[in-house]
């Protein structure tokens, strides 16, 4: 079997990269299995898989971009309570008036997640 390229070489360690960051975002901020699943668009077999890192995310797959998407929320959500991970757990489930709705309830659909990164991105925002 022919070694693979370079560029198989950068996919596998971005698809790698992309996963772990995306479970290890759902473990810090308290998103069960079933919820990522919900929020990635995959099983939660496949979520299962994931956290053994027996299954990678494709490059340029939906799932990919959205566990992208996640990995910002959390970021941005770090930010802004200064690395305090029971505050930031704690903000994805309060009601939010300017959502709408629980940031958690919102992000199991794109244009929800969406909605909650710009939010977040406001937040940060320096005026």
């Amino acid at each position: 079997m022919p070694a693979p390229s370079p560029e198989q070489t950068r996919a596998i360690a971005e698809a790698a990269v992309i996963t772990k960051a995306a479970v290890n975002a759902a473990d810090r901020l308290g998103i069960s299995a079933r919820t990522l699943s919900a929020v990635l668009g995959v099983s939660e077999a496949t979520v299962s898989r994931m956290k053994r890192q027996d299954h990678l995310l494709e490059r340029n797959s939906k799932p990919f971009e959205l566990a992208i998407l996640l990995v910002r929320l959390f970021r941005s959500l770090d930010a802004i309570v200064g690395g305090d991970e029971a505050v930031a757990r704690q903000w994805l489930r309060n009601a939010n008036m300017a959502l709408g709705a629980t940031p958690l309830d919102k992000i199991v659909s794109i244009s929800g997640l969406t909605d909650v990164l710009a939010y977040l991105d406001a937040r940060r925002a320096v005026v």
